[in-house]
């Protein structure tokens, strides 16, 4: 099968949106404008409707998101969505889309965190143009939604299932909550009506999950005891089929099994080795599935909510399905997109209409629709307005650690320079259960636009290499964790790539981390360090998390793996070392994170400042974690721009 697609484009227009991109800089000599990295991606996001004639997209215009529906070349609707975070977008039939929302709340009394982020579910019918939430003006139910598990079609209605907290009523009329433990509800789309068909536990110890089948009905249940870690699963008779312990809470539903009557579950050992088991909801011994392949994810059918397929990780992550036919139809897709990482984002049920996302070398982040009946591909949005000759070119590099193991990172390069004594940022990922891979990265190719090499180091305790590398960074915050990431400046430099005097390190997260400890635990590496959202006191962070979690156990024992193995976490901590720091600081911080608390930049800046080190402190008003806002991720990254430029310029005669 031979695809036709449109000759790769600066920027797609989608005709009934009249979404114009401005690609002037490519006739210029200047680096695009700052703005066109920073501000929110102009396309976010796009799901195909189940028959996949019709297509729901979320694009940002003006710092303000839309929702864009279309059929063919014909526009259906679009809605104002304004600086709502968008979290996901989902059909019920072709009639109505599903737009999963979250927005940062502030707790009252009685909470162990003063805030959280708190999901919504918006139901957009295409046909009356009336939109309604989840749960909206019930009082049994609070609290938005508590996860979401996916819509049914019977007997001509659409359902939706969804977690809610129930308010429960005491003698005196008055409702409160006994249970913070949500609870499974179905939704009648039509009438709005809803009934509780999952309940959750008496016991405040012990969480439940479901899985939902293609009828609509509970098909397993999930139980999981904090305390302890052990867990069980139950088929719809209450029949256990399963049964484990996972200390760390590494233990997972999934979804249907291959073939009618099963079902499949992620469970972890103590190893950290992720396996994915089918069994039978009968009853019986389980299969492990998959058992020599790395999958980062997995594939479900639309209706049927069978297991089809999987991601299989690497550089280049893979979609796989079981069906020979489809996989063949999915890699004569990739075909048509040569040197470019293909990402299948979403599939009609019929499996004939695709909808990827494709970035790497030339391509700034692009959606395109497959349509396999006809053969031919076409552009419906870029996420930035980039022309082909402006994305730096970026790629894998590999080199090994100073004990021998093997590295690999992601190294963006300018579009207009040598590969040759190039001023480096060194950009390590955040989770750190995480890794970067050589695609269209906004943060990193804004730095490559303005002549610096940008290194995103996978250190060991990162995603996508094996559990055993995995396990290999239990423990090592501040340690090999850390010279993993100078041991890849190292190889840089020897191969003549980068000048080693001339480099920064900046991150966010774990990445805020490791640029704080690469000027404070570490010495004499980088001219500057800027941390977004870092984490500069270790011990602190680690009682706030055990303290939100309601001294969870599982959170307890899956802080001590990964972080602790019983060190002394103040001595790897930046907080402590501040008085050693050796490079200017810029602290950058979002008052609304929930992940990593605004503490940790206020009381870095306060050591920093106290021992008399040079510091800057960007604060984010409104800002959550994941720089949710285009106004204040631009800030951000101008701020980021025009401090690594001051003290590591990208001209070597201004370096001097």
């Amino acid at each position: 099968m031979v695809l036709r697609y449109s000759m790769r484009c600066a920027c797609a227009v989608l005709a009934a949106f009249m979404m114009i991109c401005t690609t002037g800089s490519a006739l210029l000599a200047a680096a695009p404008p700052l703005e066109i990295y920073g501000q929110l991606p102009g396309f976010e996001m796009a799901k195909l409707s189940p028959t996949g004639k019709r297509l729901a997209m979320i694009a940002v215009v003006a710092d303000e998101r839309r929702l864009i529906v279309t059929e063919g070349e014909t526009l259906v609707l679009t809605a104002n969505v304004g600086s709502q975070k968008v979290r996901a977008l989902a059909w019920a039939g072709d009639g109505r889309v599903l737009l999963h929302l979250s927005n940062t709340a502030i707790l009252g009394i009685g909470f162990t965190s003063d805030k959280t982020e708190l999901s919504s579910m918006l139901v957009l019918d295409l046909t009356t143009r009336e939109t309604w939430p989840i749960f909206g003006g019930y009082r049994e139910v609070t609290g938005g939604i508590r996860g979401f598990y996916g819509v049914v079609e019977r007997d001509g209605h659409w359902y939706g299932y969804f977690g809610g907290i129930t308010v429960a009523k005491g003698r005196d009329g008055e409702r409160f909550f006994d249970n913070g433990r949500p609870e499974l509800y179905e939704v009648d789309l039509d009438s709005r009506k809803y009934r509780r068909i999952g309940r959750r536990s008496d016991d405040e110890d012990t969480a439940r999950d479901w899985l939902i089948d293609s009828n609509g009905q509970i098909a397993a249940t999930l139980e999981f005891l904090t305390g302890s870690g052990t867990w069980q699963i139950r088929n719809a008779g209450s029949l256990v089929i399963a049964r484990g312990t996972a200390p760390t809470g590494d233990i997972d539903l999934r979804g249907l099994g291959r073939t009618p009557g099963t079902i499949v579950y992620v469970i972890g050992d103590q190893e950290n080795v992720s396996k994915l088991i089918e069994v039978p909801l009968a009853g019986g011994r389980g299969e492990e599935l998959l058992p020599d392949i790395s999958a980062r994810g997995f594939r479900f059918d639309k209706r049927s909510f069978h297991l089809i397929g999987y991601v299989e990780e690497g550089d280049f992550p893979l979609d796989r399905f079981f069906d020979a036919r489809q996989d063949k139809m999915l890699a004569a897709t990739r075909k048509a997109f040569p040197g470019l990482t293909v990402r299948l984002s979403d599939w009609n049920e019929a499996f004939n209409k695709f909808l990827v996302e494709c970035s790497g070398p030339g391509e700034p982040d692009g959606w395109w629709l497959v349509d396999l009946t006809t053969g031919k591909a076409a552009p419906i949005g870029l996420a930035y307005a980039i022309a082909s000759m402006d994305v730096g070119p970026m790629r894998m590099f590999r080199y090994k650690a100073a004990d021998g193991l093997d590295m690999a990172g992601v190294l963006t390069l300018p579009p207009d320079r040598p590969a040759k004594n190039l001023p480096l940022v060194m950009l390590p990922h955040g989770g750190p259960h995480a890794r970067d891979y050589p695609v269209f990265d906004w943060w990193a190719q804004a730095f490559a636009s303005r002549g610096y090499a940008v290194f995103q180091p996978n250190f060991r305790g990162s995603t996508g290499s094996g559990a055993d590398f995995e396990r290999a960074g239990w423990g090592e915050w501040g340690g090999k964790m850390q010279t993993d990431i100078s041991d890849g400046l190292a190889e840089l430099a020897r191969q003549g790539v980068v000048d080693p005097k001339r480099a920064c390190i900046v991150g966010a997260s774990y990445g805020g981390y490791a640029a704080l400890a690469g000027v404070t635990v570490q010495q004499s590496l980088y001219r500057c360090a800027v941390s977004v959202a870092g984490i500069g006191d270790i011990p602190k962070l680690v009682r706030d998390n055990i303290h939100e979690s309601g001294s969870n156990g599982t959170m307890i024992r899956s802080l001590k793996q990964t972080v602790n193995t019983g060190r002394d976490m103040k001595l790897v901590s930046p907080v402590s070392f501040a008085g050693r720091a050796d490079a200017p600081i810029l602290l950058i911080h979002g008052k609304d994170d929930i992940v990593v608390p605004f503490s940790q930049s206020t009381d870095m800046a306060s050591a920093l400042r106290k021992a008399g080190k040079p510091v800057e402190f960007v604060i984010l008003e409104g800002e959550d974690h994941w720089l949710s806002k285009s106004e204040t991720r631009l800030m951000m990254l101008k701020a980021t721009v025009g401090f690594v430029e001051m003290h590591n310029p990208p001209d070597p005669a201004a370096a001097h």
